[in-house]
């Protein structure tokens, strides 16, 4: 039986090489990375470039990751897709690999869709899997898929499926519905992750169970510190250094900033490709990069080179 989750989760960014194919190994070792620094993998979420990865490149980085020693229960691959099939074979390979959990986008192609469209692809990948040991994370992101995750249909879901839905990723950027989610479902088990650890110290009081954040990538220290310090005497500084480092790469394209600065930091230029349509920092974007983050006093202590 799955349980719900709880700290915080990088949504993996994803390197490619010249032939904008994903590169396994560098991969592997950004995660093992993010490990160590007490961090869970959010595997293909949207900074992964997700969207832009194919189901067969998905299972071969998650095999790799597994042959290569990271931990399955540290990661919460996202196995949601347009093509309900897809859906269906990213999470069986997920909980047969052992992941505890699985982030599900509904499908986002078809906009303006009704509950009951989204409540039954849910509801058929659930049973398609069939497995006791399915946990699933549904993931709420309106601005993107145009398909929200409301309040009602997290309703049904769990009082049709309450051993397998599990909580929610709320990337919607509006705290009132993070709120609202943690009040109404928090009390029985279900694990809100905010999208930002900005929101940490706000959360974390009323029964939140961390974040599922872009920037875990490039400040997974920082961040988990937070999380386990919040409510310490240096929870407020600690606050306050994680908003200052995730306001640098807010401001500007997220998945190119902090994939610009993976480059940099391990001395592998291939570390800044993006894969088409989205493009790579240029070269004055970069230099205000470098100058904001070294104004204060960011590192990635021991990155892979």
């Amino acid at each position: 039986m799955a349980h719900p989750l709880r700290g915080v989760y990088a949504p993996v960014i994803t390197p490619f090489d010249r032939a904008l194919a994903p590169d396994a190994e560098r991969f592997t070792a950004h995660c093992h990375w993010l490990v160590s620094h007490g961090a869970g993998l959010a595997i293909f979420g949207t900074n992964s470039e997700a969207a832009s990865l194919s189901v067969d490149e998905r299972l071969h980085l998650t095999d790799h990751l597994l042959e290569a020693g990271v931990p399955a229960d540290r990661l919460m691959p996202g196995t949601g897709a347009c093509a309900l099939s897809d859906a269906v074979t990213l999470t069986q390979h997920a909980v047969a690999q052992g992941a505890p959990g699985v982030l599900v986008l509904p499908p986002f192609f078809y906009k303006g869709v009704p509950e009951e469209g989204v409540f039954t692809y849910y509801s058929e990948i659930i049973e398609r899997v069939g497995s006791d040991k399915l946990g699933i994370y549904l993931y709420h992101i309106p601005q993107m898929t145009q398909v929200p995750i409301t309040m009602s249909l997290i309703e049904r879901l769990l009082k049709r499926y309450p051993h397998t839905i599990m909580g929610a990723k709320d990337s919607s950027g509006d705290w009132s519905n993070s709120r609202a989610m943690i009040e109404a479902f928090a009390p029985s088990g279900f694990a809100v992750f905010p999208a930002s650890e900005s929101l940490l110290t706000a959360s974390l009081p009323l029964g939140g169970a961390g974040c599922i954040s872009a920037t875990v990538n490039v400040n997974p220290a920082g961040i988990k510190a937070l999380f386990d310090c919040w409510n310490t005497p240096e929870g407020a500084v600690l606050q306050d250094q994680a908003d200052q480092i995730r306001k640098i790469f807010q401001a500007m394209p997220m998945i190119a900033a902090m994939k610009r600065t993976a480059a940099e930091h391990s001395g592998h230029a291939d570390w800044a490709r993006v894969r088409p349509p989205l493009c790579a920092l240029d070269e004055e974007a970069a230099s205000a990069l470098r100058s904001a983050l070294g104004a204060v006093g960011f590192r990635m202590e021991g990155y892979p080179r």
